[in-house]
């Protein structure tokens, strides 16, 4: 094209044959060449955007602990559905952080984290653990995990069944929603059956319903909200306040220290792992702060306090005795927060609860000890009391006091059991936001009823000396279980030095019993009649 621009220029001067004519060739010249670079750089510019980029190329980054995760769920094995909690559908991903706020989209725009976040939300695929044979199966196919129930002679469902008449449900199980079916399926001995599909179908409606309303829980030290869902369905839902992996400061009394709402995910975890089944179900979600919240809540109280932080995040503080102030606020990123979602129970207008105030209650004051602390004899004392001194209420009470030591809970001032089950039932374990606080420390105070009482009920014993063994290893367990929480996907519910200090405790208890076997004859409470002798021997 070079070649045939510059005749014609020599011709148009020939023609021209004036100075002006010589300036306007020059321009006319120059004004083709910028064209022509123009056209070749548009070209190259062209042909480098146009190259198709690999599947990595695009992909969101992931953590190494998601990378891990993708692993497990491509290769998870057929495990049966009892082992499992599943909470939702088989593509992972069952509800959008916006759910049912479509005219939000791009409103409340994500940043980088939170988008990645995002398409994590709800419940996803029950996370089995890849390459080697599962833990969380292998111990609820043992024989312990697998007793003769107790007959029901006294359902607590016949004393509810006259107050949800009030609402359009026949008598068909079937046509109730899960929060329901859980409620009919408490009995005098646990909250659920393991092994009851419901259960998995209850933590899919906590973590992908629509959220219908939220507002302020009365009672209480920390901030909390009753969550509504459609059929009528309830969750007690706790925030995030403080990343999962910070440990409790060492000058805070236990009395002062933040609930976690991981806590409340693991102690449920924990609890179904060792054969209690008395906490009610607990998922973890990400919620959108605004969405789900902010707009939909009724509670003044609640809704005068949101405000926009200096990053834009968007955070609330509500009002309670502890920690609720602009100081101490619960911020979404910017939008998407961390909660626990707890089951609720029963109203108590239909199932009414008792509370008792336990006897190893702490003082809850900086300079003074509970009785129990200062007398070594203390529990000849509580074995005299009614209703400690018939029945399992004394190892009900000690089965407590392992779970809150395994998961370094010192806050367990009172304790709940149904009046419709007298003093012959089980015990409630609510209210567990503040285990898990610490991992470098064990708090051997918590065990006290088992160290004064030396008494521990046969099951609980066997189960222990179980999850102490390499095939159960109680840590690989809880690794395992807590991977099927929709949180999961986002980062575990608990850190690795969490999970060790499980083994470790659980091997202090173990510790413990076999002091007291040393000094005592009559150690377990034998409600194992007939049971295979075998397990009773001290593991290897």
């Amino acid at each position: 094209m070079a070649v045939s621009v510059v005749p014609s220029c020599s011709m148009v001067r020939q023609k021209l044959g004036r100075p002006t004519g010589s300036i306007y060739l020059a321009l006319a010249c120059l004004s083709l060449t910028i064209h022509l670079l123009l056209a070749c750089f548009c070209l190259a510019v062209l042909q480098t955007v146009y190259v198709l980029p690999n599947s990595s190329s695009t992909s969101i980054p992931r953590t190494d602990t998601e990378h891990r995760q993708s692993v497990s769920r491509s290769s998870s094995s057929d495990d049966s559905s009892s082992h499992k909690l599943p909470t939702g559908p088989q593509n992972g991903v069952l509800h959008k952080l916006n759910a049912d706020t479509t005219h939000s989209k791009g409103k409340y725009p994500f940043d980088g984290a939170t988008e990645r976040e995002g398409k994590l939300i709800g419940a996803g695929e029950v996370i089995a653990k890849a390459k080697r044979p599962s833990t969380l199966g292998a111990l609820f196919n043992h024989p312990l995990y697998n007793l003769p129930r107790p007959e029901l002679k006294t359902p607590l469902w016949v004393t509810m069944l006259e107050g949800y008449d009030r609402v359009a449900w026949t008598s068909d199980a079937g046509t109730h929603p899960p929060w329901l079916r859980f409620h009919l399926g408490i009995s005098r001995w646990e909250l659920y059956d393991r092994k009851d599909p419901d259960l998995a179908q209850l933590t899919h409606y906590l973590a992908t319903q629509r959220v219908l309303g939220a507002v302020q829980k009365t009672g209480g030290t920390q901030l909390k909200l009753l969550i509504s869902f459609p059929n009528h369905g309830q969750a007690l839902l706790k925030p995030m306040k403080q990343s999962r992996d910070a440990e409790t400061d060492v000058n805070l009394f236990y009395f002062s220290d933040f609930e976690r709402h991981n806590a409340e995910i693991a102690a449920f975890h924990l609890d179904r792992l060792l054969g209690f089944n008395r906490i009610p179900p607990v998922v973890g979600r990400l919620i959108n702060v605004t969405a789900e919240i902010r707009e939909i809540t009724t509670d003044r109280r609640l809704s005068r306090t949101f405000f926009t932080s200096p990053v834009g995040n968007v955070c609330f503080y509500g009002q309670c005795e502890y920690y609720c102030s602009s100081e101490h606020p619960v911020c979404g990123r910017p939008h998407a927060l961390e909660v626990s979602l707890a089951a609720m129970l029963p109203d108590l207008t239909l199932a009414p609860r008792r509370s008792w105030r336990s006897p190893w209650r702490r003082s809850y004051s900086r300079t003074k000890l509970a009785q129990w602390q200062k007398d070594p004899s203390y529990c000849d004392t509580v074995k005299q009391t009614p209703p400690y001194n018939h029945g399992t209420r004394l190892v009900d009470l000690i089965d407590m006091a392992v779970l809150d030591f395994l998961m370094g809970n010192m806050d367990r001032h009172h304790y709940e059991t149904f009046e419709k089950f007298g003093n012959d039932t089980f015990l409630l374990h609510l209210d567990n936001g503040r285990g898990f606080g610490r991992h470098s420390r064990d708090e051997p105070t918590i065990l006290a009823p088992l160290q004064q009482c030396c008494r521990i009920r046969r099951s609980t014993l066997l189960r222990l000396r179980l999850l102490s063994r390499p095939g159960f290893r109680l840590s690989d367990a809880m690794r395992e279980s807590l991977a099927q929480d929709p949180l999961a996907g986002v980062a575990p519910l608990l850190s690795e030095p969490h999970l060790s200090a499980l083994d470790r405790r659980l091997a202090a208890v173990l510790r413990v019993v076999r002091t007291c076997q040393d000094q005592h004859s009559d150690v377990t409470y034998n409600d194992l009649e007939g049971y295979n002798e075998e397990y009773d021997q001290q593991p290897d």
